[in-house]
């Protein structure tokens, strides 16, 4: 077992493994700042997938976004997508789980997923990137 005294380990993980490590988590991850890049640019190849309860999608929920919460994940409910389709997903932010789960259960079931950092916690209220509540029209 080593001993780790401080942050910085006196033992050196090999930057191939490193490298492989943030390969695989830029692969499985994007945030907001991406995404809306993406949808201002009309290139937007997924399809955004807030996850969280139907009410609180009602609230408030990032523009172009559909709703599925994440215990309705289903090969029934993801259906009527074709298998290439990717997905982004997100939840509340980074105390909440619920993204991870639909990640987990959209890549079980054959599609490409990506979690999107910070949720609509940092979407809404940090970027403040428009939204839309309560209506299907965006608030800015």
């Amino acid at each position: 077992m080593t001993h780790y005294s401080n942050a910085f380990s006196q033992q050196l993980i090999p930057t191939q493994q490193v490298n492989n490590y943030f390969a695989a988590k830029l692969a499985s991850e994007t945030d907001c700042s991406d995404v809306y890049s993406d949808i201002i640019q009309d290139s937007k190849h997924y399809v955004l997938l807030d996850v969280r309860a139907k009410e609180a999608f009602k609230k408030s929920h990032a523009i172009t976004a559909v709703n599925l919460p994440h215990n309705e994940i289903s090969a029934e409910s993801l259906a009527n997508y074709e298998k290439d389709t990717l997905f982004v997903v997100y939840c509340w932010g980074p105390g909440c789980n619920g993204g991870a789960k639909a990640a987990l259960k959209i890549s079980a079931l054959g599609y490409g997923v990506k979690e999107m950092l910070g949720g609509i916690h940092y979407w809404e209220d940090f970027e403040r990137y428009p939204v839309n509540r309560h209506a299907n029209k965006a608030q800015t």
